[in-house]
């Protein structure tokens, strides 16, 4: 049982101003882990005011200082290796060897990514008339998701020490646990006191109270769409800069030439990858009419070879829903796809089989989806794949973008012409070509209602900055 109570403020761990807690549960048990305080408005004042103190000094450290920083959070991080993996399995539900593979690795990416950005990023340009001057953006208010406790506070934290930003964190309450190890791991690694502090609690509380605080200059928020609309009202009151990155509703677009089974692996990957709990999903399956029947084969195929089971066991590939209430959210947008006429061509409602205890949902794949359809319109962050067919490429592309999102795009198949073409026209933030392998100096972020801003390498250091432009600079 993790009892982690306090927070993290001014460089040492603080009781809270309140003895309320929030329940921590194992998804893939059912059961009580342990608690977290459920933070207060006080709280943030005292790491915003922690934050206000560490700014001057903070936002003037050389970028040999913030370098020196990253990269011995790096290096504690990876001495954390095992523990970090262990209470990621057990806050999220992830299989071990998603933890291990996906969530760790990709949160250090982050941090090494940040310091080898560094090294060449330059925060002074002399200009045709004016000097250019990238200063510290203020104090940063990060709030991050459940589905990748490591992943989004990495990328976030990295940008903003890489920047000389002053943070104060509220990590998501369902998985607390990964971000409280990291607090420990940037104190170790000497980043002065002040310039990262972290609040844990309930959005309507810690994550308004940053949103609105006059104290805090920028905004970086990664969740859902109505969340993200909530924080600009509450940044607009003081006119504060906000990035977010928010849903998906992500295309693959599967070309006439491609090998469908090949295809089908892929997008049965891509359902099980984080049990579908992932704002990149590529939920919306297009493949041509032509080839409807032997896609759909090789799609049953596909998901038969996949496993969906205990996380703490070797062999499985996606564990639990995060929540019950994540679950019945997902439960609900099945039973819609079935009312709505699509054909369910693997899983459906309730549990697998043998699975009684724990939130896991069947993976689930529905075939002849209309794109007006909830399930095809809507995020359901979960297993659950929609197929849609086209006629030519054109109506592809059309299909793709009838959506009000845009944060990424897949297109897979053999001609380079036809692939460039795909993806030139696909409006999203991000596309994958073929199953490209993640570059962490790539920016990352949505078009249309999937954000603002970008994350990741240097973009993401941008984010983090304000640009001055200073005339008659004396030489």
């Amino acid at each position: 049982m993790r009892n982690q109570t306090q927070h993290f403020i001014n460089g040492e761990w603080i009781d809270s101003t309140d003895s309320k807690t929030i329940d921590v549960i194992n998804p893939a048990t059912e059961e009580i882990i342990g608690h977290v305080s459920a933070g207060t408005k006080e709280d943030v004042d005292k790491a915003v005011s922690a934050a206000k103190k560490a700014f001057p000094s903070f936002s003037t450290s050389t970028k040999e200082e913030r370098i020196h920083w990253l990269k011995a959070i790096a290096e504690g991080y990876k001495k954390r290796s095992k523990e970090l993996i262990d209470v990621m399995t057990d806050e999220l539900g992830a299989p071990l060897s998603v933890s291990e593979n996906v969530h760790f690795k990709m949160g250090l990416a982050h941090f090494k990514q940040a310091a080898k950005a560094l090294e060449t990023f330059s925060f002074s340009e002399e200009k045709d008339g004016h000097t250019l001057v990238k200063e510290s953006i203020g104090i940063s208010g990060l709030i991050t998701p459940w589905n990748f406790p490591t992943n989004q506070t990495a990328t976030k934290i990295a940008g903003a020490i890489a920047a000389g930003s002053p943070v104060v964190l509220k990590p998501a309450e369902k998985t607390p646990y990964a971000a409280m190890i990291l607090a420990d791991i940037i104190h170790e690694a000497g980043v002065p006191k002040g310039a990262f502090n972290l609040v844990n609690g309930t959005g309507d509380v810690v994550g308004d109270t940053i949103s609105s605080h006059p104290d805090i200059d920028f905004v970086s928020f990664t969740g859902s769409g109505a969340v993200g609309e909530k924080i600009m009202q509450n940044a607009s009151k003081t006119i504060k800069k906000v990035a977010l990155e928010l849903g998906g509703k992500s295309p693959l677009v599967i070309l006439e030439d491609a090998d469908m089974g090949e295809a089908a692996k892929t997008a049965a990957s891509n359902m099980f990858f984080n049990t579908g709990q992932v704002c990149t999903a590529a939920t919306r399956i297009l493949v041509p009419k032509a080839k409807k029947d032997e896609f759909e084969k090789a799609m049953k195929e596909a998901v038969a070879s996949f496993s969906m089971g205990n996380p703490k066991e070797e062999g499985h590939t996606a564990g639990p829903l995060v929540s019950e209430g994540q679950w019945k959210t997902v439960q609900s947008y099945i039973q819609k796809g079935i009312d709505e006429g699509a054909t369910v061509l693997v899983g459906g409602t309730g549990k697998p089989d043998g699975l009684d205890t724990g939130y896991f949902a069947k993976p689930t794949v529905f075939s002849d989806v209309s794109n007006d359809m909830v399930i095809a319109q809507e995020e359901i962050f979960g297993p659950v794949l929609s197929i849609i067919y086209y006629s030519d490429i054109d109506h592809a592309i059309e299909i793709a973008n009838d959506t009000v999102y845009g944060l990424a795009g897949y297109v897979f198949g053999q001609d380079p012409d036809k692939l460039r073409y795909v993806a030139s026209r696909i409006r999203a933030g991000q596309i994958t070509i073929n199953n490209a392998r993640t570059d962490f100096n790539a920016p990352f972020g949505g078009y249309k209602q999937s954000g603002i801003g970008r994350e990741w390498g240097e973009f993401g250091i941008e984010e983090y900055l304000e640009v001055k432009a200073v005339l008659g600079m004396p030489s």
